[in-house]
């Protein structure tokens, strides 16, 4: 039997960061999924992937507007 999830929504921010990044040891993934709480993790990812998409949408304004992109 697995142990509790007890793990804080920080440590699920940062479980979901790394997968943003696809580098991480799987003995740490594993271990912090046995930790954290499902629904901290759909949480952090929906957010994640809000903050994501927003900061490409300013990247991309931000490289048209500089006339860049001509």
């Amino acid at each position: 039997m697995s142990p509790p999830a007890d793990g804080s929504f920080w440590q699920t921010v940062r479980l979901v960061a790394w997968s943003f990044f696809g580098v991480r040891r799987r003995a740490d993934q594993e271990q912090d999924l046995r930790r954290v709480k499902p629904q901290h993790v759909i949480v952090a990812g929906l957010v994640g992937a809000a903050l994501f998409v927003g900061l490409l949408l300013l990247l991309v304004n931000w490289v048209v507007d500089s006339g860049a992109a001509h």
